[in-house]
């Protein structure tokens, strides 16, 4: 019998997909990336065309690039970007010249202090053109002249993302955002995609509560471009988790949303806390990926950021050496199944008001002790039925009830199950 393969295996195979696409802000790479993830999960696909206007920002011209190389005297490439989409300084503008190596050099980014590795840069909004290599392939080129060519184009066109969306029991939504501009780097953030992926795919499987709404867009632009086409959507928000770096070894990463408090940041604390895995949770700041668009003061939403090694965290960031060998199915594996452990208290973290206040009523005559006859958690349950009761006034959550009680979310939430189909309680 043929083995089955892992939901983490095939998230790497997944990123093994993307991996070799050019990406940028715009382009056919980005709509490339697109149809691969809507091979896994059906995608509203959107265009916006290059000018329109969108919040204090105007959506740029379209790139796209064929070829880029950097020859020697013998026509032998000395620079490849066939060899790797890191080799060209994102959103180069076309070049055609011979030129001696000392002049050359102003256009060459490399790293010195990791002589083997390519960085990974752009010009998105400064016309320019360069290409990025290793130091000690630059170290080994000799003066003379170079053939310089870059076939690429800058024109009209269109910002390309797609959203996924998971029907809920309420309209209510929950965003989950992944940017798709970066080119051949794994972890940042293809890992990230992958997850998102998987995770609208197990939703999926079920009814949940929440509307989750799946964002494939380019950074900063996309989520730019988003929010200013869908206003009247926003209002509807109500939680949101941006996914990024999400497949290296390092641990678990939550940075705060800017409220501090939001209810994604309660979920992921407790989530992560009860899990017992390695982790950190960090304080809003208004840099990193997409969370500080959604929390801008205008918009205000509440959305966190969850990833493993945070940006600019780890020294292979941006560079080539964020490559296949660096991410890992376990480690995209257990991201996925925090997120799905988060959304599962999300999805039911509500408010009850007890029908039977005065006093404590009466289980026994329910059933509701016999029905934990046996349980070896039979106290546990017990107890957790009585919190509930206890803080069931309308306004505190069953998460509320998990962490003042210091009982497990999941034994809260069945003891509410049960004084629900008992008639104790109302949501």
């Amino acid at each position: 019998m043929a083995r089955v393969s892992t939901p983490g295996e095939e998230m790497y195979a997944l990123v093994e997909r993307m991996y070799p696409l050019c990406r940028s802000i715009t382009g056919d790479g980005v709509r490339a990336t697109l149809d691969i993830v809507g091979e896994y999960i059906p995608l509203q696909r959107h265009e916006v065309p290059t000018g329109t206007r969108v919040l204090d920002w105007t959506v740029p011209q379209e790139w796209n690039i064929r070829d880029a190389y950097v020859a020697d005297a013998t026509g032998r490439r000395v620079v490849d970007f066939a060899a790797s989409s890191l080799h060209v300084l994102g959103y180069s503008v076309p070049v055609q010249r011979t030129m001696p190596l000392s002049e050359l050099r102003a256009h060459l980014h490399t790293l010195p202090e990791h002589p083997t590795w390519v960085p990974y840069r752009t010009s998105y909004y400064r016309p320019d053109w360069g290409f990025c290599l290793a130091q000690e392939t630059l170290d080994a080129l000799p003066d003379g002249d170079y053939e310089v060519r870059i076939d690429s184009t800058l024109a009209d066109g269109h910002l390309s993302y797609a959203e996924h969306v998971v029907p809920g029991q309420v309209s209510d939504e929950v965003i989950v955002s992944s940017h798709v501009c970066h080119p051949s780097l794994a972890n940042d953030n293809l890992a990230g995609i992958a997850v998102a992926t998987y995770l609208a795919r197990a939703l999926a499987e079920g009814t949940p509560y929440y509307t989750y709404r799946f964002l494939f867009a380019p950074g900063t632009i996309g989520a730019i471009t988003w929010l200013a086409r869908n206003a009247e959507r926003v209002e509807r928000v109500r939680h949101g988790l941006v996914l990024a770096c999400a497949g290296d070894s390092g641990q678990l990463t939550y940075k705060r949303s800017r409220r501090g408090d939001a209810g994604i940041d309660r979920v992921m604390q407790h989530v992560l806390g009860a899990s017992g895995r390695p982790h950190r949770v960090t304080e809003f700041t208004p840099y990193g990926y997409d969370e500080r668009q959604f929390c801008s003061p205008g918009f205000d939403l509440g959305v966190g950021s969850l990833s493993r090694t945070p940006y600019a965290g780890y020294p292979e960031y941006h560079t080539s050496a964020d490559d296949l060998g660096f991410v890992s199915p376990e480690a995209m594996a257990d991201t996925l199944a925090v997120c799905r452990e988060a959304f599962a208290v999300l999805d039911r973290d509500r408010a009850y008001v007890n029908l039977s206040p005065y006093g404590e009523p009466q289980l026994g005559r329910r059933g509701l002790y016999d029905a934990l006859g046996g349980r070896s958690d039979a106290k546990e349950a017990q107890m957790a039925m009585l919190w509930v009761l206890s803080l069931s006034d309308g306004e505190h959550g069953l998460l509320d009830v998990a962490e003042r009680s210091g009982l497990p979310f999941a034994t809260v939430a069945a003891a509410a199950d049960a004084l629900h189909g008992a008639g104790l309680i109302k949501a």
